[in-house]
């Protein structure tokens, strides 16, 4: 009874607690618990289009380096009655990290890769969180090198994240980017190979995106803004002064990103500046740094391209007038686009995603009907062929392919049932050999799992895929406890991927299932735009159709049900709990996007300008109007709510650590039933969670965990 009280006094606090800190006391959600905080209303009106919104939880939005004391008071007090609610699981969530941990092959070494005389692969030590990189002749003709140790970087740090690794092509200096608290804001750093001795400059500020130049001495890089875009691409000469710098290309428009890349034969540094619907690319000499920039193609709205080079002409990847791409060819002397010719015809039914180049072929990774594809073209004959795959359901993409003159490509495989799979895929023979598939310790068999695609109908009768897997011998023609996940935005796929994590579910009796809504490009481009903009809801709805039909096909129960969604899934979580909380038992909205219409009004913030192409600029009454609709924390009721748990990063640029924090304040003092609803805010990372494989399999362990609290286990 003393603790009781004793943690009520601490998470609840006295009348005094509450006027300083921004919590009182309330209800507790049940009895058996105690009394959660509820962050005090301060009323704050925004008016627009004759309407009137009141944001009672406005104040816990802060963005000073030096945090209000009441905002972290907050913060603090959620995250205690979090780890209140959830020491019943402590048991059963180290167990569970334990679980997933024994999967994992501790010590492993990964795929080596050639990139010029070197080979490049990276080891992982039992106890280390990160990688170490090494690098070795390829001919063997001396002992293996360190070129960089991850773990030595991160000691002392809470979260660390090595964002890119360059070698110049002399092969003599490392350049790197790491962020040490999740902010995405990295520090660009150098070692000399040779010597092994870092280079005293140190440049700030700058995202991932870095290529050398053919000199062996200069770099170039990008410096964020104070909205935290990729603004403006700089030029950097080993050994001298960072106020030295050049500028190379600089982007006004705020709903544009800069970045680089060099082409795969070394000959040229392309600046790329988009937008999620329009592109621009210039060309500089990868031997000339220092020479004038060159433009492509001047930027068209609603128009995108990317480009490769393969000796004498430009290949172009480009979606005028052609929804799904088409490529396009140029002679690299006569790029104007009065002489593009078309090389790859546009198709109703075949999505291109993406083209590489290599001296004697065209790789092209495509989606015909869903189904991923990797198609080559032999550019001495013309010849096309495609690399075969046997499973129904699977995910494939290009791996790490830096050498321009190869016959050999490498790509990565994996389903719902088959652990990653590197593989080489020999152009000319087409014989295909597996270098590595991940070991997953203990006694899995994929022969003990099922891997099924079904279809749900959507509200206007469109067919919404359903990738779903389960373990044969503990599911069957009955319903059983479900994990349903999905994204559906910016046209990103998610995928049948393999994750040792799930089998965590499928081992106790869970069903795992994918919803393939709209708003990603698993079915095409037309895909996403239908579920973007005015067309978002069909997100929504797809997902609540895809929930219905696995309950009307007996695969689960709305009291069975959990769902999880992350950032954009997040406002998916929100949207659809909204929209039918009947539906599902147990909601996992990590980092979730839920303040819509606020973030979308403030311009200052990180993503708002570039995103009004994915949700539409609410300065205009009918972008305004939808989103508000939708909006999951301003369409909060007072009505019954499923079980939730909500994650935020304190560190997040790219959904404020306040956008969870207001929408569990909200929901805290709205909501009409007894259910859990709990806030864990990660006060040392940002969008990504934790760093390191364990601290990550801890979170998911968390989560897991609350979900068999709610749910239970059949086995």
């Amino acid at each position: 009874m003393k603790l009781t009280l004793c943690l009520m006094f601490v998470l609840a606090g006295s009348t005094l607690f509450a006027a300083n800190s921004g919590i009182h006391a309330g209800p507790a959600d049940d009895k058996r618990y105690p009394t959660p905080p509820f962050a005090k209303k301060l009323p704050t009106i925004t008016e627009k289009f004759d309407r009137k919104l009141t944001d009672n939880y406005a104040w816990l939005k802060d963005r000073n380096e030096n945090i209000n004391k009441d905002v972290l008071t907050y913060l603090k007090a959620e995250n205690a009655y979090t780890t209140h609610i959830m020491k019943d699981t402590e048991l059963l969530q180290s167990q569970l990290y334990e679980e997933m941990k024994g999967r994992i092959k501790e010590n492993d070494l990964s795929v080596p890769t050639k990139n010029g005389k070197y080979v490049y692969y990276h080891k992982m030590s039992e106890g280390k969180q990160y990688p170490i990189h090494y690098r070795r002749l390829a001919d063997n003709s001396k002992p293996e090198e360190i070129v960089l140790d991850e773990n030595i970087l991160a000691t002392g740090q809470e979260y660390f994240e090595c964002g890119s690794m360059a070698i110049s092509s002399n092969d003599d200096i490392l350049a790197y980017t790491i962020d040490t608290d999740g902010s995405e804001e990295f520090e660009l750093h150098f070692v000399n190979l040779k010597t092994h001795k870092k280079y005293t400059e140190v440049i700030n500020n700058v995202s991932p995106d870095i290529e050398w130049a053919e000199d062996n001495k200069t770099i170039l890089y990008c410096v964020l803004d104070e909205i935290h875009r990729p603004y403006l691409v700089m030029r950097h000469e080993i050994g001298k002064s960072v106020s030295e710098d050049s500028k190379v290309y600089e982007e006004s428009d705020k709903s544009f990103n800069v970045g680089v890349t060099k082409s795969r034969d070394d000959r040229f540094i392309t600046i790329g500046t988009g937008s999620s619907s329009s592109t621009e690319m210039y060309i500089l000499d990868a031997k000339k740094p220092q020479s004038e920039l060159k433009l492509f193609a001047k930027r068209k709205k609603d128009v995108e391209y990317s480009i490769v080079f393969l000796k004498p002409y430009i290949y172009i990847l480009t979606n005028e007038g052609a929804e799904n791409f088409k490529v396009m060819r140029t002679p690299e002397d006569k790029f104007e686009q009065e002489n593009w010719d078309v090389y790859i015809p546009h198709n109703n039914d075949v999505y291109i995603e993406d083209i590489d180049e290599f001296e004697n072929y065209l790789v092209i990774s495509e989606r015909d009907k869903g189904l991923q594809n990797i198609r080559y073209i032999d550019l001495r004959t013309n010849k096309t062929n495609y690399i075969p795959f046997t499973e129904a359901v699977y995910s494939v993409s290009l791996g790490s392919n830096p050498e321009f003159n190869t016959k050999k490509l490498r790509y990565v495989y994996y389903s719902l049932t088959t652990p990653e799979s590197i593989v080489d895929y020999d152009l000319e023979t087409g014989m295909a050999e597996c270098k590595k598939r991940a070991e997953v310790i203990g006694n899995f068999s994929p022969n003990n799992y099922v891997s099924e695609r079904i279809f749900a109908t959507a509200d206007d009768g469109t067919q919404i895929p359903i990738s779903l897997v389960y373990r044969k011998d503990m599911w069957g023609n009955g319903a059983a406890s479900m994990y349903l996940t999905a994204y559906g935005s910016y046209g990103i796929s998610t995928d049948p991927y393999f994750s040792s994590t799930y089998l965590s579910l499928l081992d106790r009796g869970y069903v795992y299932a994918i919803a393939h809504i709209r708003g990603g490009s698993e079915l095409g481009r037309s895909w996403y735009n239908n579920g973007k903009k005015l067309f978002k809801k069909n997100t929504f709805t797809d997902f609540i159709a895809c929930a219905e039909h696995l309950i009307e096909q007996g695969y689960t129960r709305p009291e069975y049900l959990a769902i999880e969604g992350g950032s954009a899934g997040g406002l998916l979580m929100g949207a659809v709990t909204n929209m039918r909380p009947d539906l599902f038992r147990v909601v996992i909205a990590d980092v979730p996007f839920v303040d819509v219409i606020n973030t979308m009004l403030d311009p200052t913030l990180p993503l708002t300008i570039e995103e009004y192409d994915e949700w539409g600029c609410p300065e205009e009454k009918k972008y305004f109007d939808y989103i508000l609709s939708y909006s999951p924390y301003d369409n909060i009721e007072a009505k019954n709510y499923p079980n939730m748990l909500v994650t935020a990063g304190l560190n997040d640029p790219r959904v404020s650590y306040w956008e969870p924090a207001k929408y569990v304040a909200k929901l805290r003092a709205t909501k009409k039933d007894n259910n859990f609803l709990l806030l864990k805010t990660n006060m040392n990372s940002g969008h990504m969670g934790a760093s390191g494989r364990y601290e990550y399999l801890k979170e998911i362990a968390f989560s897991y965990a609350f979900i068999f609290k709610v749910l239970g286990t059949h086995y």
